[in-house]
């Protein structure tokens, strides 16, 4: 919105209303596990994205601004490959945001399923108590432990 209709103020709006969005969502959550619904999937997704906006939003904002800047305004905007220390300390940063979405869907699950109070209900939810343990082995071992491994040094030396 800020580039496509050169509208600063109006993108701020929209920025602004995300955490007010993910406030309705997990408010309609739990309204529809509250008329009696059995949790499927798609509640446990909404608590992975309330995990992933909260963790990731702000970054991941930040870069979208910088590409759309580029595309819209002509700005030149390259990123640089980080090597060395600097890359591995890059990626246990975003472990850490991936460590911090976990626990904020655990969380958001453990709320759910606490409100909802019936092991049957609720048993759709199991998998998503899996997938998120299974995503922060996974980055880690293809984010701090991959750049670790194959560190590169700059190419100055």
């Amino acid at each position: 919105m800020r580039y496509l209709l050169d509208n600063k103020k109006f993108s701020l709006y929209i920025l602004a209303s995300v955490p007010v969005v993910d406030l309705f969502l997990l408010i309609f959550v739990m309204l529809d596990l509250n008329e009696g619904q059995s949790a499927t999937f798609a509640h446990g997704l909404a608590a992975a994205y309330i995990g992933f906006t909260v963790a990731f939003g702000k970054l991941l904002i930040t870069w979208a601004d910088k590409v759309c800047e580029s595309k819209f305004k002509g700005t030149d905007y390259t990123e640089t490959a980080l090597i060395g220390w600097a890359a591995v300390i890059d990626d246990l940063k975003l472990w850490g945001r991936c460590i911090l979405a976990v626990a904020i869907i655990y969380t958001l699950l453990i709320l759910i399923t606490a409100f909802v109070n019936d092991p049957q209900k609720t048993q759709a939810l199991e998998i998503w108590f899996k997938i998120p343990f299974f995503t922060v082995f996974m980055w880690f071992i293809f984010g701090p432990l991959w750049s670790l491994v194959f560190f590169k040094r700059s190419s100055n030396r």
